[in-house]
């Protein structure tokens, strides 16, 4: 099935459409019951991946993944706020899941697995850099677990983001590979982000504006809400 791509303008007229909504849901009383019923219960679990010692990808000026990956996490948790979204973030700062003493990047993935199925009805969105040995690969890149709504929603954000931020960019939405931890271990909706290669220098200056975090977290939102409008029956 192809989803046709939301367009800049079309996204900018959604947020303010629903931010208008919100604060008419909010003046009536009724936004706490209107978002439960827009989202059918459903929680998205935003997970900024890495974090602690485990930096992620580093960029060739030092940047670390993990920092780009919560600050447009904590954007879209942001945006999933103002939009009345049930939400939950697995990390709020620089630091990992791991409940053991010494680090361990399997514990940390298991830890955060448990975090996911903790949540009610969670659809999980995981926000990852990508890093290649040499500066020529770039844009974005979206990650879906098994199952007709992970692909659905992978596909859909994959080519909003790519339509709106990398409309040069061939990569294309693809299923996920055993070897990738917490998709393989969901029953969730759930998708992995790769927003961008740290090691492409236009990429990364990019993923270091806020301006360029905002559009990305406000493009999984449309996206979130689009997968929603497309597969929630109320």
């Amino acid at each position: 099935m192809v989803y046709k791509p939301i367009g800049k303008r079309r996204i900018l007229l959604l947020l303010l459409v629903l931010t208008v909504l919100s604060a008419l849901l909010f003046l009536l009383g009724r936004k706490q019951e209107t978002a439960a019923v827009s989202a059918n219960s459903k929680t998205l679990v935003i997970d900024p991946g890495h974090g602690g010692i485990d930096s992620g990808a580093l960029g060739a000026d030092g940047t670390r993944e993990s920092d780009i990956n919560l600050a447009i996490a904590l954007k879209l948790r942001a945006v999933a706020e103002l939009y009345g979204q049930e939400n939950t973030l697995i990390r709020q700062d620089d630091s990992s899941k791991c409940d053991t003493e010494d680090y361990s990047e399997h514990r940390d993935l298991e830890c955060r697995t448990a975090l996911v199925c903790a949540a009610r009805n969670p659809v999980y969105i995981s926000i990852h850099q990508n890093h290649f040995p040499t500066a020529q690969a770039g844009g974005a890149q979206v990650i879906y677990a098994s199952g007709t709504d992970s692909e659905t929603l992978g596909r859909i954000t994959h080519e909003n983001i790519i339509h709106a931020l990398y409309p040069h960019c061939r990569r294309v939405a693809e299923p996920a590979a055993k070897k990738l931890y917490i998709l393989s271990h969901l029953q969730c909706p759930a998708i992995l982000v790769e927003c961008g290669f740290v090691s492409n220098p236009s990429d990364l200056e990019n993923l270091k504006r806020p301006t360029f975090q905002t559009s990305l977290a406000a493009l999984m939102m449309a996206s979130y809400l689009q997968y929603l409008q497309n597969t929630v029956r109320i």
